[in-house]
């Protein structure tokens, strides 16, 4: 029997090359100057997370896109995620 598909609920798709969070997908552009420029611009706007309309979600939304494309950026996520995923499991 065939297993079922994960479906993943945080990160980037590779087959779709989608951002993925929860059940939201956008579509990021085909261009990797376009992707580093919006991963960019997040994390910038992100630092002004203190005025209205900008927000600190914005800097690790910006780092998800980053890690499509520069292998160090990449690292630090999958570091943290399953730092975060040992720090869960050992609460629950």
């Amino acid at each position: 029997m065939a297993e079922p598909q994960k479906t993943k609920k945080f990160g980037i798709d590779a087959r779709t090359h989608e951002l993925v969070i929860g059940t939201w997908r956008i579509r990021l552009p085909q261009s990797r100057l376009w992707r580093l420029t919006i991963g960019a611009v997040l994390i910038f706007g992100g630092i002004f997370g203190f005025l209205p309309v900008l927000g600190f979600w914005m800097i690790p939304l910006g780092l998800i896109v980053l890690s499509h494309d520069l292998a160090f950026v990449r690292r630090l996520r999958r570091r943290l995620s399953v730092w975060w995923a040992r720090k869960w499991q050992a609460s629950n």
